[in-house]
């Protein structure tokens, strides 16, 4: 079975999100990287090359794909900043509502910018999507 893309890396987080053109999601990236690092404990690892993830866990579906994941992550994009792991929480469908402007598709987050969201509403998603996926998946 091939291996994963996405596997961390020893590529620097801070030079990374320095290298971000977009001056907006340049800053929210930074800012994410210290809310997600005090939410989860965490140090920010590289993930592939455009993925910051804070904690990992090893998956392993029926149909025999296996692999480790960040728990939680996101990645400052063109267009907007996708996160993930923070709509797995058992809370996410009652939060999202009260977040602010946001898209989602099955395992990610879409923001344009951290101004149109609530940062405590998406504090709690952040802790809440780590906690669930760390004692869901996290084998210790």
């Amino acid at each position: 079975m091939a291996e994963n893309k996405t596997q961390p890396t020893d590529v620097s987080v801070e030079e990374f999100l320095a290298a971000v053109e977009h001056p907006t999601r340049r800053a929210d990236g930074f800012e994410l990287l210290d809310m997600m690092r005090e939410l989860t404990g965490q140090e920010a690892v590289m993930w592939g090359p455009t993925i910051v993830g804070f904690g990992s866990y090893h998956y392993k579906y029926d149909s025999g794909r296996e692999g480790d994941a960040a728990a939680v992550g996101f990645s400052p994009r063109k267009a907007n900043l996708v996160l993930y792991g923070v709509t797995e929480g058992p809370h996410a469908d009652r939060l999202l509502p009260e977040l602010g402007k946001h898209k989602t598709s099955t395992a990610c987050l879409y923001v344009t910018k951290l101004d149109d969201v609530d940062r405590g509403v998406l504090a709690e998603m952040i802790r809440t999507g780590y906690q669930h996926v760390m004692s869901e998946y996290h084998t210790p």
